[in-house]
């Protein structure tokens, strides 16, 4: 039987603001290695026998994120599923395990979050193995931390009866956050695991407990699967149909309800990153218990985490903080407070303000653009543009613009008109023309461009042509 990891790439990570945004949320960032989490997760699983090609699960808004970041380290997917919605991770899994039984009847699936930390990777392979076999057996298996302190952040489950297959146990209950004095109670007793939320089961036995359990979820995903469609590398889900799905979690939706679960215990250096407090947990320290990223100055600094994305951060005479500086915004906080940063960002989309939702710097699939100065009726922008890559055939209604090229070669089409500009050279876009940006060469291309006009929003777009099938800018 062929093992088909299946990787979710959900999830916004507002506890690790302001590094993680909507737009670009942890799982795609290099929080622990010069590699993003999602990158992490996919490398850790070579070396497992019977490998199949991973099968990714993303909002549409991500869907070249997960592209290129899988290009980068040379993974080709057997599919990247683009929700329109999200739904928690049980409708997930169910399209991933429809998609894969119609490829593979006999398909085993690993399913795992793209945004954790496993330090120890050779543990990680035995525990696979050992839960790969019980999941041959139709049992549907999930993983179980071994706790080493009392944490009141993730749910437990308390092991029940041994089984004759070493390192498996029944899973006797789920048990949701506890307060302190039950997660000091679950540590003392040893019988409590963290509930890593990584599975292993046959795609096939999955989809049976769903139609036991979820049928109303299920017969939604069939739909759905059969109503897709092949977009470039994507595979999109018709939003129609699956909006009206029940969002709800694997654990709630299967694995409290059916009488097949199991947990293999482990230690593998595991932490789900859901906080800087969890962050300074997992990375590498110095003498003085203090992870530091970027450009920073400590001087009697003790056991904290300071990171500097932008500019010179000089801390003095403070323990135990967190601080996080971007192009942006600035996060300092008590170590011990961290889980509350998710306040900020609720706070930021109350007043709907961008600072939760994209950096200075956002992505395209074309490249990227990087805002410099703005004012009353001006803006000013860095855009970078990827070689063989171009933007959209398009116009504004509100604004004109000006492109000088800084580096590398631009091909520009305005209106009936195609030239080429190299560095120093420059162009006008007048309010009303369709107009192209391409980079024709072998190296990045970068432009500054100012906007001029009475209304200066990216909705501002008219698309006349795209190649990566845009409809929203």
């Amino acid at each position: 039987m062929a093992l088909h990891p299946v990787i979710l790439c959900g999830g916004s990570g507002t506890r690790l603001w302001p590094m993680s945004r909507a737009a670009l949320p942890k799982q795609f960032l290099s929080l622990v290695s010069d590699r993003t989490m999602l990158q992490e997760t996919v490398t850790r699983l070579s070396g497992l026998p019977d490998l199949a090609p991973s099968v990714l699960i993303c909002n549409e808004e991500h869907r070249f994120l997960v592209a290129e970041q899988l290009r980068e380290i040379k993974q080709t997917p057997a599919a990247i599923l683009l929700e329109p919605v999200g739904r928690n991770t049980a409708p997930a899994v169910t399209l991933a395990a429809l998609a894969l039984v119609a490829r593979d009847p006999d398909a085993l699936m690993l399913v795992l979050p793209a945004d954790h930390v496993i330090r120890d990777v050779a543990a990680f392979h035995a525990a696979t193995a050992v839960a790969v076999q019980a999941a041959k057996s139709d049992r549907l298996v999930t993983f179980g931390i071994r706790p080493d302190r009392p944490h009141t952040g993730y749910g437990y489950i308390k092991l029940g009866t041994a089984l004759e297959l070493e390192g498996c146990h029944q899973v006797d209950r789920f048990v949701e956050k506890p307060d302190s004095a039950t997660a000091e109670a679950f540590l003392a007793a040893g019988d409590h695991l963290w509930n890593s939320g990584m599975f292993v089961f046959k795609a096939s036995r999955y989809l049976e407990e769903i139609a036991r359990f979820q049928p109303a979820m299920l017969q939604i995903c069939r739909q759905a699967i059969a109503a897709a469609v092949q977009d470039l590398d994507f595979c999109r889900i018709p939003a129609e149909t699956f909006t009206t799905c029940p969002s709800d979690s694997i654990d709630y939706a299967v694995m409290e309800k059916t009488d097949a679960a199991v947990v293999v215990p482990v230690n593998l250096g595991w932490s789900d990153v859901g906080s800087w407090q969890a962050l300074w947990e997992v990375a590498g320290k110095d003498g003085a218990g203090n992870v530091t990223r970027g450009d920073v100055y400590l001087e009697a600094v003790q056991n904290s985490y300071v990171r500097a994305d932008s500019k010179m951060v000089a801390v003095i005479g403070l323990d135990d903080v967190v601080v996080v500086e971007t192009a942006d915004a600035v996060l300092v906080s008590h170590k011990d407070c961290a889980q509350n940063v998710k306040n900020v960002v609720s706070r930021l989309n109350a007043q709907s303000r961008t600072e939760s939702t994209f950096h200075r710097r956002v992505y395209r699939p074309w490249g990227s653009y990087e805002g410099i100065d703005a004012g009353p009726r001006y803006q000013v922008k860095r855009i970078t543009v990827q070689p063989g890559q171009k933007l959209s055939l398009q116009m504004h209604h509100h604004r004109a613009e000006h492109w000088v090229v800084v580096s590398g070669t631009a091909r520009v089409t305005c209106d009936s008109e195609s030239k080429l500009l190299a560095e120093n050279q420059s162009t006008y876009i007048p309010l009303g023309a369709s107009h192209r940006l391409e980079n024709p060469g072998k190296l990045p291309l970068e432009i500054i461009e100012v906007q001029s006009g009475a209304y200066l929003g990216e909705d501002d777009i008219v698309r006349f042509e795209d190649v990566y099938h845009r409809d929203q800018p």
